[in-house]
């Protein structure tokens, strides 16, 4: 028995077979467009960018293996109240806002003045059981907090002092030691006053 030929080798499918090429062709050229390229009416003018700057010099120093440390002082370097504490008072029986004032300012650098009368008064207060533990905050949210806001901040950074006065008060104003230079002392008021009412 010998095989049959294959289809395509039969008279009648040869014309089917071209028949279909054909229209493959046809339809694959005709979803083929070509269009000719356009060009612009106008040109564009392109601004160049800027030459950047060349960045200004920091020393640096290798520190261990993988690192490089900036060779200058950190912002709670320079301005000492801008340090981060995390302070947990000690648990004596009776502590007062003085004891925790001066907890907070060991070992950052400032010291409590005691010359006014009235500041007297607030450091005799007793502390609050929600500030025997404070932090991790900046020096001077930590000491406005625990002064509260009927007191204003005021450091002397020539003497390294924190004093508290209340807001209007004169004869606070008048015990504190005079500094050199007006921008000796920082006042730091806890809350902007808004004439005419409250907040």
């Amino acid at each position: 028995m010998c095989p049959s030929p294959p289809w395509f080798h039969h008279p009648e499918r040869r014309l089917l077979t071209g028949f279909l090429g054909l229209l493959w062709s046809v339809l694959a050229g005709g979803c083929a467009t070509t269009t000719a390229p356009h060009a612009p009416d106008a040109f564009e003018e392109v601004s160049t960018a800027p030459e950047p700057e060349a960045p200004e010099y920091i020393p640096v120093v290798r520190y261990g293996r993988y690192t490089l440390v900036e060779l200058a002082p950190t912002a709670a370097q320079r301005d000492l109240l801008l340090q981060t504490i995390d302070v947990s008072m000690p648990a004596d029986a009776r502590v007062t806002v003085g004891d925790g004032l001066r907890h907070v300012l060991k070992r950052s650098g400032y010291s409590l003045c005691q010359t006014a009368h009235a500041v007297i008064e607030l450091y005799a207060l007793p502390l609050p059981a929600a500030h025997l533990h404070l932090g991790p905050m900046t020096l001077r949210d930590a000491l406005i907090t625990l002064a509260g806001p009927a007191w204003e901040l005021h450091a002397d950074d020539r003497a390294r002092q924190i004093c508290f006065e209340r807001p209007g008060d004169s004869m606070a104003v008048e015990s504190m030691p005079e500094p050199a230079a007006a921008d000796a002392v920082q006042t730091f008021p806890l809350m902007p006053s808004i004439p005419g009412g409250q907040p």
